[in-house]
């Protein structure tokens, strides 16, 4: 069996939160609880237990969909709609995230792709369900009619300082995907032939990649905040994607997310900031995670008349460059 805290994957996450949950007494937050989960197991239906792992949050509950970005977006839609009275906030983002086993044993979710999720659901008003851009990017390819699902709400900065651009979803979406969400019960329903065993329960094997002309195929990339997110159709163009970015910090290597290969690393942009710069009188030593952070680094310097003194090498274990001022400005 694979040890899957070894592993970071990418997957969609949906965080949900009873609003007000904090003031209310305890036979009140009981009474709301109870109502939530609910909620969560109709909306679930028979994914419940075999594409997913539900934390109990207190005052919600955090979903991690280890399928298609389609059932984060349906139980969601099914969350928000059978709701009714119940004040809830609905957050869904599509992140890196990584399995480990809490102090008991159980199975738990830790990584930026449920840390966001919070975030994006944060952002809400009672009843309202949002979606960060990395999960609007790849929906919005999985059927051309996604795209009008969704409508920008804007930048939001989170308590550290961090932007992160949310979508709303259309209110009457289930209705425009009546059909679309009759076909996800169905493929989620078990098959009715005898039960599998429970070791196969989740590392089903993934279907085979069609062959396909590699030379006519790309990948997009989403600027993801402090991440890129790299997505397309097969596992060769994420890759050749990815190397077009120079030298980046891999956060997860390309995966299967439904029909599309995806992959995360950091952006670049991340990198360059973590540079550091020493001052020695008019000597300037700049540090950095990777060549490309440094060089940009010191571009920064040049543009304020600096003189690089040799090149960008590396230096016990990371990137080193020595600019010389021509004046102390």
């Amino acid at each position: 069996m694979i040890d899957s805290s070894r592993h970071t994957r990418v997957c969609s996450v949906l965080f949900i939160d009873i609003v007000g949950y904090s003031r209310k007494t305890v036979a009140e937050q009981l009474e709301l609880k109870h109502a939530c989960n609910d909620v969560l197991a109709e909306a679930l239906g028979e994914t419940a237990g075999h594409d997913c792992i539900i934390l109990d949050t207190g005052d919600g509950a955090a979903v991690t969909f280890l399928g298609a970005p389609e059932n984060a977006l349906f139980v969601a839609l099914r969350t928000r709609d059978g709701a009714g009275d119940l004040p809830l906030r609905l957050g869904v983002n599509l992140g890196p995230v990584r399995l480990v086993d809490d102090l008991n044993g159980k199975e738990n979710v830790v990584g930026d792709g449920i840390n966001v999720a919070q975030r994006v659901m944060s952002f809400c008003e009672p009843g309202e369900l949002l979606v960060s851009r990395s999960f609007y990017e790849v929906a919005c390819r999985l059927a051309t009619d996604y795209v009008n699902l969704f409508l920008l709400k804007g930048a939001h900065i989170d308590k550290h300082s961090r932007t992160h651009e949310v979508y709303t979803i259309v209110p009457d979406a289930r209705d425009r995907l009546r059909m679309a969400e009759t076909e996800w019960l169905q493929r989620t329903a078990p098959p009715r032939r005898s039960k599998a065993p429970a070791s196969a329960r989740r590392d089903t094997p993934a279907p085979r990649e069609p062959a396909a002309n590699l030379s006519n195929e790309s990948a997009s990339i989403f600027d993801a905040g402090t991440n890129l997110i790299v997505s397309g159709t097969t596992k060769a163009s994420v890759e050749k994607a990815l190397t077009s970015l120079g030298e980046v910090r891999l956060i997860s290597p390309a995966s299967r997310v439904g029909d599309r290969w995806v992959a995360t690393c950091e952006h670049p942009a991340i990198a360059v900031s973590a540079c550091k710069v020493e001052v020695l009188g008019l000597t300037r030593i700049v540090t950095g995670p990777t060549r490309e952070a440094v060089a940009a680094k010191v571009e920064e310097l040049v543009e304020r008349g600096a003189v690089l003194v040799g090149g960008v090498e590396a230096a016990g274990g990371t990137w080193a460059a020595v600019c010389e001022m021509r004046n102390d400005h």
